[in-house]
């Protein structure tokens, strides 16, 4: 593991701001409302540290997972995009070549220009973690949202307004990448859409994402197909190597 990934301020305000809010809450808010002693104390301090511990975790999980680099072996499949019309025109634009790493880039693959490197199934590059968020480790930055907003709202029933900006900050954050994972977009690929769906319209065509094939699918194929393991951040066997994913085309 690269702990040297943690040498960083964004993180370090990340981790002061987790420890800041756990202490205000339960060492504060919890203990002058009922007594950190008191069973009402003790049942409210257990869940918070629990939502507390899993956000840090799922952090640490994120700072420290490689989202994905394309094997230096890597060539598309030329063969299995020949053919002719609107079909090859699409398979053409996914075998694009990274001019800075001067390989070919999958179907989702994307440059970062801070890691400079393609990352498989790019979403975005986060300050905060200090890494890409990509096809390795997007659901683990998913449950680390998750986790954060759920703590963050338990703790806004305690601490009432000073929580309420963070919690509206990440359930927004949160509500984003829902969408995103229920139509198999990262946050790239929605911008790319907007200007493709605005070319295929001047054009009077209709303009889909290839790779939204259907909501329960495009959930299972970031959490899992096992529900139970959808909020465990490691929980990654359906992973397979990221290079290639269904299209609507592969369902038709």
């Amino acid at each position: 593991m690269n702990m040297k990934k943690f040498i960083s301020i964004p993180i370090f305000s990340v981790l002061s701001l987790m420890g800041f809010v756990y202490y205000i809450t339960v060492f504060i808010f919890i203990q002058d409302w009922t007594g950190l002693l008191t069973s009402p104390g003790l049942i409210n301090s257990f869940i918070f540290t629990s939502l507390a511990s899993l956000c840090l975790f799922s952090f640490a999980v994120c700072v420290l997972t490689d989202p994905g680099s394309v094997p230096s072996s890597y060539l598309p499949d030329f063969e299995e995009s020949a053919g002719s019309g609107h079909d090859a025109k699409n398979s053409a634009l996914q075998m694009k070549q990274c001019e800075k790493c001067n390989t070919y880039k999958p179907p989702r693959a994307h440059h970062c220009r801070v890691c400079r490197r393609c990352v498989l199934r790019m979403d975005h590059h986060c300050l905060w973690i200090n890494n890409c968020v990509g096809y390795w480790n997007y659901k683990s930055f998913f449950v680390l949202v998750s986790y954060g907003t759920l703590a963050s709202l338990y703790s806004t029933v305690i601490c009432a307004v000073m929580m309420i900006s963070l919690s509206s900050t990440l359930g927004t954050l949160l509500g984003w990448h829902v969408y995103l994972i229920i139509r198999n977009m990262t946050t790239i690929e929605y911008y790319e859409g907007i200007r493709a769906a605005w070319l295929a319209r001047k054009s009077g065509q209709s303009y889909q994402h290839p790779f939204d094939i259907s909501a329960y699918k495009n959930m299972t194929l970031v959490l899992g197909p096992n529900i139970l393991k959808w909020a465990w951040p490691t929980s990654v066997g359906h992973l397979k190597d990221g290079l290639s994913f269904p299209t609507l085309r592969d369902t038709s």
